[in-house]
C-alpha cells in the first residue's frame, strides 16, 4: 500500500512543476510565471516498491481564469534509462529517501503499466496524502480483451490537446487529459476504457473529469 512520508522535499513538487509546465505544448498559460496549488489526485502502488506513482492535479491561478492540469509522476531513486530531457520534471532531496528523480509519468513504463492494471481492475487507487488508504472516488471502466501487464517501453506524443502514450508494441493508445474540465473526445468507436477522478477548484467546488482514455491505436 502507498506510504506517505511526512517529511520535506527540496525543492518541492509545486516549485519543480512551476518551472517545467510552461515548456509543455499543452500548457495554456499567458506567459506569466505559474502560480500553482495542489488541487487533488491519487496514487497507485508499484508492486516492486521501487517507483512512487502519483497522479497530481495542480491549478494555475496566474491567468484571468484558473486552469487545472493533470501531471502523472514517477518518483525514482535513480535516473530512468532512456528517458529524454522533456520527461524529467526535476530532482529533489527527500527528507527520508534522499535524492529523487521526478519524471512525467507518461514517459515512465512502471507508471503506465500500473495505470493499465488499474483500468482493468488489477490495481486499486490509493489516497493522495494518506498512507494505506484506498480512494474509492477514483473509478475505472474497461471493455474488451485484457491488455498484457508488462510494459518495458513507451512512445509518447505531446501536443496542444494533451499527451498520447503507446505502451510498447500494444495496439493501444492511452490519452492523458492535461487541461481538465474542458471538452474532450472521451467516447465513441475504439474506446476501451477510461479513468475518472476529481479535484477541487480554488473556490472549493468539486469537479470530475476523465483523466485518461484508453483507445485502440487505429482509432
Amino acid at each position: 500500500m502507498a506510504v506517505i512520508h511526512r517529511t520535506t522535499m527540496a525543492p518541492g513538487k509545486l516549485e519543480l512543476l512551476a518551472a517545467w509546465l510552461p515548456a509543455r505544448p499543452w500548457y495554456l498559460g499567458s506567459g506569466r510565471e505559474p502560480e500553482l496549488t495542489n488541487a487533488g489526485g491519487f496514487r497507485l502502488d508499484d508492486p516492486q516498491g521501487e517507483v512512487g506513482i502519483e497522479f497530481m492535479v495542480v491549478t494555475d491561478t496566474s491567468g484571468d481564469d484558473p486552469v487545472s492540469y493533470l501531471v502523472p509522476m514517477g518518483y525514482r531513486g535513480s535516473p530512468l534509462d532512456g528517458a529524454d530531457e522533456a520527461a524529467l520534471i526535476g530532482t529533489s532531496e527527500h527528507g527520508v529517501l534522499g535524492k529523487r528523480w521526478l519524471y512525467d509519468g507518461a514517459h515512465d513504463p512502471v507508471v503506465v503499466a500500473q495505470l493499465l492494471a488499474f483500468v482493468q481492475g488489477r490495481a486499486e487507487a490509493q489516497a493522495q496524502s494518506v498512507s494505506d488508504t484506498p480512494d474509492p472516488t477514483v473509478s475505472a471502466h474497461f471493455t474488451g480483451e485484457a491488455v498484457p501487464s508488462p510494459v518495458t517501453s513507451v512512445s509518447v506524443t505531446d501536443g496542444p490537446g494533451g499527451t498520447t502514450v503507446t505502451p510498447g508494441a500494444e495496439p493501444l493508445t492511452l490519452q492523458v487529459t492535461r487541461a481538465l474540465g474542458r471538452q474532450q473526445d472521451g467516447s465513441g468507436t475504439g474506446v476501451r476504457g477510461h479513468v475518472t477522478a476529481g479535484w477541487r477548484l480554488p473556490d472549493g467546488t468539486e469537479q470530475r473529469d476523465r483523466f485518461f482514455v484508453l483507445r485502440d491505436a487505429s482509432r
